[in-house]
């Protein structure tokens, strides 16, 4: 077991990489040497295995047989897997969360809906967007299946950034977003659910290549 204080370095470093990654600063496929950061983070090599194990968890890197720890890749095969996870697991949370859904929840869940429409900066909305996926299903009371869908959603929060980055950006309505409340505001959960994985593939389809 890791010491606190080592638990606290590797948080730190796990946080700094992977708004690096996520950003876009470090592209896919870019090496990342253990030390190399640990000296940039002026710790031992234990934190930052830690660091990128829990990287490794969050579909941020990968480690590879006498290759070590890369970005990870987002080839057409990585962003389909992705998207094909996060519709089949997140609809399983939206099932389990909408009948728990209080008029508190969903006030959350509006705000960030509005946080998103009102987003002037593609940062502002992928923090938003976040905020309304986590809200949808945090509920449910599966852990297990939360801390699997946190990972997933910052390898989505990576795609958004990549497609800004290639199509450029501009605030607009997530109409998406605007039926699923809708839905869940009418207990219509089959159509939230059906409306929520819709969504996540129409993120697949806009990432690809024609």
């Amino acid at each position: 077991m890791i010491a606190n204080g080592s638990t606290t370095v590797a948080a730190h470093i796990e946080q700094s990489v992977g708004e690096r990654i996520i950003s876009g600063a470090l592209q896919p496929g870019a090496p990342l040497r253990q030390d190399h950061v640990a000296r940039e983070f002026n710790s031992s090599h234990v934190p930052v295995r830690e660091a990128f194990r829990r990287l490794e968890a969050h579909h941020l890197v990968v480690a590879e047989p006498r290759r070590g720890v890369r970005v990870a890749p987002l080839d057409t095969k990585s962003v389909k897997e992705i998207a094909e996870m996060r519709a089949a697991l997140e609809v399983v949370a939206l099932r389990n969360s909408a009948p728990k859904l209080t008029s508190a929840h969903l006030a959350r869940i509006e705000l960030a809906l509005i946080e998103g429409d009102n987003a002037q900066t593609i940062e502002e909305f992928e923090k938003a967007n976040r905020a309304f996926h986590q809200a949808l299903v945090a509920p449910c009371g599966m852990p297990r299946l939360l801390a699997n869908l946190d990972g997933l959603q910052l390898a989505n929060s990576r795609l958004v950034f990549a497609m800004a980055r290639s199509a450029g950006w501009r605030p607009r309505s997530n109409q998406d977003h605007r039926l699923i409340v809708q839905a869940l505001r009418t207990r219509n959960v089959d159509q939230a659910c059906n409306l929520l994985a819709r969504h996540i593939q129409t993120i697949e389809r806009l990432a690809l290549p024609a």
